[in-house]
This record gives C-alpha cells, sequence and structure tokens, in this order.
C-alpha cells in the first residue's frame, strides 16, 4: 500500500491515513479509552516475550551507534550482568531523521535509514535470551530530515516556507496523518526485528524558537486541539502495536507533572498516559531553572528535584502510577555528577514507590558505582548522605507555574 502520494487525494483514500484521520477527526472528540486489547493479541504477546520480562524496568539509554560497536557492546554487557540494570533503549530513529534499523518501507523510500546496527535481530536475540528487556525508542515530530524531502509535512511558517527551530531544525506537522504513518512503519518494523517495546520522544509541538511563527494543517490550532492531537496518535499507535506483541510508551518534559496547562507543547500527562503503557518524564536536575519548586538551583539538589517531581507525578496519574518510570540524569552539566547524586535520584523515586527507572547519559557512560549488583549490594560510595535526602516541605512550597 502506498501510503506516501504525491497526489493528495490518492493520499487521503490510504487506509491508514484515513484511520488516522477519524481518529483525530479535527472535531475535538472525547478521546476514548483503549478497550482490553484481544484474544490475539494476547497470544502474540505472549509469544514474543516468552523471556523474562522485568515488572521493574531499570534500564540505560543507548544510541545505535554505542548498540552497533561491537567494543562498545561488551561494556555495556559487563553493566548488564553485573549490576541491577535490566533494560536497554535503543535510539532507532533521532531528531535529524536518520532511521536506524532496516526494513521499514518509507524510511528506505525517502533515504532515512542509516545502517548503524549490521546485525541488530541477532544482537536483540542475544540480549533477550539473557533476559535484557528491549525498547525502542522513536523521535517522531521533530525530524528534520522527513521535513526537508516532504515539505507538505512540514511545520510552516505564515509566508509558506519551512519554519525551524533556534538551531535551524525542521518539525513535521503532528497533524498530519502522513507523518504518523510514516512514524508508524518505523515502530512496527521495529518490532518485527524483535523489539518489546516502542518509546516515543518529541511526542510534541515544537518548543525552541520563535513558535508564535508556526503553521499547522489544523487552522484553529491551540493548546486543546494539540493535546487532542498528541493524544489520538498515542491511541492509534497502541491499536497497532499492542496485537503485535508490544508495549508502548512515552518521554515528556520533567515539568510536566507539576503544571497543570500544557507547557505550550501539547503535553498533559493524564490524557497521554491513559492511552499508553509507560511513561518517562525526563527528570534531570540541571535541566530545572532556578528557584524552580523553591529550590535555588536544582542542580544542586538531585533528590529533592526528583522527589518533588514524581510526588507531583503520583497526585496527577492516580490509579496509573505503575506507569511511571522517569529518566534520570547520569551526565555532568555545571555540576559534577557521580554515584552519589545519580543514587540520590534513584532513592527519590524509590521512596515514592516507584521502582522503575532509565539513566541517560548522551555519552552511554554510565555510573557503575551508583548501581547495585545483582545480589543487592550497593557500593559505599552510592550511600546518599542525610542532608542530601532532606524531603521539600510541600505544603510550604509553592509552584510557580501552578499559580
Amino acid at each position: 500500500m502506498k501510503l506516501f502520494s504525491l497526489n493528495p487525494k490518492a493520499t487521503l483514500l490510504s487506509a491508514g491515513v484515513i484511520a488516522g484521520i477519524a481518529l483525530f477527526a479535527y472535531n475535538l472528540k472525547s478521546s476514548q479509552a483503549i478497550s482490553e486489547p484481544p484474544a490475539e493479541k494476547k497470544e502474540a504477546e505472549s509469544a514474543t516475550t516468552a523471556l523474562r520480562r522485568s515488572d521493574f524496568v531499570k534500564g540505560i539509554h543507548l544510541t545505535s551507534w554505542v548498540a552497533g560497536s561491537k567494543k562498545a557492546r561488551k561494556r555495556i554487557q559487563s553493566l548488564l550482568d553485573e549490576t541491577e540494570l535490566n533494560s536497554v533503549v535503543i535510539a532507532i530513529k533521532e531528531y535529524q531523521g536518520e532511521v536506524y534499523i532496516p526494513g521499514a518501507p518509507l524510511a528506505e523510500k525517502y533515504g532515512s535509514y542509516v545502517n548503524a546496527i549490521p546485525d541488530v535481530k541477532t544482537y536483540l536475540e542475544q540480549i533477550k535470551s539473557e533476559g535484557v528487556y528491549t525498547i525502542a525508542r522513536i523521535v517522531v515530530f521533530k525530524d528534520d530530515l522527513l521535513a526537508r524531502k516532504r515539505p507538505n509535512l512540514a511545520v510552516k511558517r505564515p509566508d509558506g516556507s519551512i519554519w525551524s527551530d533556534r538551531h535551524g531544525n525542521a518539525w513535521t506537522d503532528p497533524y498530519n496523518p502522513e507523518v504518523w504513518e510514516y512514524n508508524f512503519s518505523v515502530a512496527t518494523q521495529a518490532v518485527a526485528l524483535g523489539f518489546q517495546e516502542i518509546q516515543f520522544d518529541y511526542i510534541r509541538f515544537p518548543s525552541d524558537g520563535n513558535i508564535r511563527q508556526c503553521r499547522y494543517s489544523y487552522q484553529n490550532h491551540n493548546s486543546t486541539s494539540a493535546a487532542k492531537a498528541l493524544a489520538s496518535f498515542l491511541e492509534e499507535s497502541t491499536k497497532r502495536l499492542r496485537p503485535l506483541g508490544a508495549q508502548v510508551s512515552i518521554d515528556i518534559f520533567g515539568l510536566t507533572p507539576s503544571v497543570q496547562h500544557d507547557m505550550g507543547i501539547g503535553q498533559k500527562i493524564l490524557q497521554l498516559a491513559e492511552q499508553v503503557d509507560y511513561v518517562s518524564p525526563m527528570v534531570y536536575p540541571s535541566h530545572y531553572a532556578k528557584g524552580e519548586y523553591g529550590i535555588a538551583n536544582p542542580n544542586l539538589q538531585p533528590y529533592k528535584v526528583v522527589y518533588r517531581t514524581m510526588s507531583d507525578a503520583k497526585k496527577r496519574l492516580g490509579n496509573k502510577i505503575s506507569s511511571l518510570r522517569p529518566y534520570l540524569q547520569d551526565f555532568s552539566l555545571g555540576r559534577r555528577y557521580g554515584a552519589k547524586e545519580v543514587r540520590a535520584q534513584i532513592l527519590a523515586c524509590e521512596e515514592q514507590g516507584i521502582g522503575q527507572w532509565i539513566l541517560w547519559n548522551p555519552s552511554c557512560l554510565y555510573t557503575r558505582s551508583a548501581l547495585k549488583s545483582k545480589d543487592g549490594i550497593l557500593p559505599s560510595s552510592a550511600i546518599v548522605p542525610e542532608e542530601m535526602r532532606q524531603k521539600l516541605a510541600e505544603k510550604k512550597e509553592k509552584h510557580v507555574h501552578e499559580q
């Protein structure tokens, strides 16, 4: 089925695109809850996850280049063998638009495939046989390559030219069903290759740059329509991926659990969480503004930042609390982060009853001494000092974004 046609009428007649349009419908109807998957979905999931699936993901993020490097694999395997880590997130599509897995027809059609992991299927089979849970991360709407290859799918300026953020990156239009189809094709192929979960990142509207200049295919764009579009994309993604045996997760801004609005990017945590299996707020203390949560310098208080964010997330999610799986900071930016700082974030999650998390380091170099061994022993260098563990007096705090 040719989903990308230069003929607009032919495109609209595509069954997949019609499904996307019908879902969103541009009429802003209330999203319906996902119904219980059919029996065949459960059978498919059972077949693809006969390997151990951990109740609590404790993972690390890897670029495709690291995942494809035999030298790097030995280093990563050592961490998986010797520590509490049990999961990997591999970035198979990044914001530049490159797709790092073979076989996605639309990616190959538009020249976005890059062979970063030549033996991806074999590698996934190997680590899954050792009990490692595998997640594919897909950057969705920030996609410079597709936006420039297909300008009609891009976020535009008022004059019709391609809008770009302050770093010169173009974005695709989150309202456009063809953009949905493109990302679904990558996700479906990832599951076919053996990934057990699809994690969507940049599941949002643009934020960096002159966003007042952004123009979309839906002309009445506002915060309500933006949130509805993202929820509808996720609703359709779960309908397609769950029957294949895959779970679906998303990455969101770290402040999203703490605010009542959409932060100008369409992210409303409860509305999105209702459509997926797991939600990962990116709780990096270095990314919080000074004074946030009443903390003079959040980067110096990793425990407090994560504790407060998780507390807010629990209040917002209610019975969806089990879906919380935050990204935590294992990199240094403005202040050196070592074993104590990384462990402080994990501890803040544990003390909120959140037993799963993913560590992020752009260089994929993770702090072994921050992690427990397989038998549960924590290195002494990772013991969090009491002064770092002091909880926020939340009743005295007033979050500026809630005013």
